[in-house]
């Protein structure tokens, strides 16, 4: 059943105390962007959001949504009780502005004592409605139908022809990428070993000159469908990376974001980060902003070195340029109309402008990497393979000769996602709609990779190998980029030592 299609669980069920609280892992500054989660949506369903968060891997949020409905019936019914408090104290109030009763000292002992009642009552409901905030935020989008539940992802097509479908006869010889970068000397991983550690690399002679092919590349290829170019910081503040459902662990509890340390004097300061994708700082650009309905769809798309820092723990026992800490990427960002508006969100459907997007994203990603002349196949990603921001996800991954053993060759190499308004409610980003009398609403978020440069090099350099020659082929729509050249020979270069 999917998660759309669950019944929402009735207010009566019995909800035990629970203890677990959301924490956040920095100080939301006072510049930070107020964030407004559907709250109600989350009461009026919480066995949906429950069984949202055991698909998606995300167990210790699972009873968030009851706790919010207990924390919810427990702030009605001490606001009730407040009611009766408030007319009280205004009673006194009145009778110790009359001058007969002012110095009467039961009335000041009353009106002492109800004035710290209140004051404690105020207390109390601020840390319920801090933590239901907290739990809420805590809470991954909710999946879209198309998702597969479940941990398997579904195979919605292929690109270009499988460049090995009889392997057995085949007289070919595959080489790693790490081979074809030591044998044409455009690759080094020993220096960089020595400067950084392992998960860093040197590009080096044409590899460096690929690199910035492929940047050109994929931006002309995204500007000619009107897509602006934009470059962004690599550092931002961690509480517009945790805004975009960045934390510093996911799920599976491993590091995600480099955190930077700030000196003693810059302590009362907002922490920054090293962030893992240009999505975060585009996603930061509309903060705190309002957006006219006619300039949506707003796409822009950019290159800019990205961050991560699980790499270590999920690729030990992955050698070269295909799980790295640092690397180039050209990201695609945008801003659209909501799927719904006004009383139609979450019931009525329309025609999704998210959708139209996510599926030129998609478009613009399958152009590229059959222009690349790599094999690929797009994926419908699962449940558990969705990060917190996404309610929908397509990975397209790239056939690799070297890791045939590891995942019978296939590989990630872009990925694009529809994060509804999960962001934009996060960072108070807002769309002025003239449906409605010109009203603000939360205009949606789609992001998707148009080249991850390492993992591309690296199928273009296995793909492009010739153990005859001991050269490697240059893609065609790349060599405008390269001055014309069509192979990359050693033999023909003076290479940097």
């Amino acid at each position: 059943m999917n998660l759309r299609q669950l019944a929402t669980s009735s207010r009566s069920r019995a909800v035990g105390r629970l203890t677990h609280v959301s924490t956040r892992p920095y100080t939301r500054p006072s510049i930070a962007p107020k964030p407004t989660v559907d709250i109600r949506h989350i009461r009026n369903a919480p066995g949906l959001y429950e069984q949202n968060c055991i698909a998606r891997n995300y167990k210790h949020q699972s009873k968030n949504a009851w706790r919010i409905l207990e924390l919810h019936d427990k702030l009605q019914l001490q606001q009730r009780h407040s009611r009766n408090l408030r007319e009280r104290n205004n009673a006194l109030r009145r009778q110790l502005a009359n001058p007969a009763t002012r110095q009467d000292p039961d009335l000041l002992e009353q009106a002492k004592q109800l004035k710290a009642e209140l004051a404690e009552i105020d207390a109390q409901d601020k840390q319920m409605n801090d933590e239901i905030e907290e739990l809420a935020l805590a809470l991954p989008n909710l999946s879209s139908l198309e998702t597969p539940e479940g941990d398997v992802p579904s195979v919605k097509e292929y690109i270009n022809e499988h460049p090995d479908r009889n392997p057995s006869p085949s007289d070919r010889v595959w080489r790693h990428h790490v081979h074809v970068g030591s044998e044409l000397d455009m690759l080094d991983f020993t220096a960089s070993a020595t400067t950084s550690g392992w998960g860093w690399y040197f590009l080096k002679n044409e590899a460096a000159l690929l690199e910035q092919a492929l940047i050109q590349y994929a931006l002309t290829v995204a500007m000619k469908r009107g897509w602006k170019v934009v470059s962004p910081p690599s550092i931002v503040y961690s509480h517009i990376a945790h805004a975009c459902g960045f934390q510093p662990r996911d799920q599976n509890d491993e590091q995600q974001i480099y955190a930077i340390t700030q000196p003693e004097k810059d302590k009362n300061k907002p922490t920054l980060c090293l962030a893992g994708t240009a999505e975060i700082p585009f996603a930061g650009m509309k903060a705190n902003t309002v957006i006219e309905e006619a300039d949506l769809p707003l796409k822009i798309i950019g290159a800019s070195r990205c961050y991560r820092a699980e790499a270590g723990a999920r690729g030990i026992d992955t050698k070269g340029l295909y799980r790295v800490h640092e690397f180039t990427k050209v990201e695609m960002f945008a801003w659209t109309m909501p799927d719904n508006t006004g009383d139609d969100h979450f019931t009525e459907p329309t025609p999704s402008p998210s959708e139209t997007l996510f599926n030129e994203m998609i478009s613009i990603q399958k152009e590229i990497l059959q222009n690349l002349g790599l094999h690929c196949r797009v994926l419908e990603m699962p449940t558990t393979e969705l990060g917190a921001s996404a309610t929908r996800k397509i990975d397209i991954e790239a056939f690799f000769p070297s890791r045939r053993e590891k995942d019978e060759g296939w590989g990630e190499v872009t990925s694009a996602s529809i994060c509804t308004d999960y962001q934009t409610r996060r960072l108070a980003t807002r769309v002025k709609t003239e449906k409605f009398g010109r009203k603000h609403e939360w205009p949606y978020t789609v992001n998707g990779t148009a080249l991850a440069v390492p993992r591309v090099l690296a199928a273009i350099m296995e793909a492009g190998w010739e153990e005859s020659s001991k050269s490697m082929l240059v893609p065609e729509v790349l060599r405008p980029y390269m001055g014309g050249l069509e192979r990359i020979e050693r033999s023909n270069r003076i290479s940097i030592q």
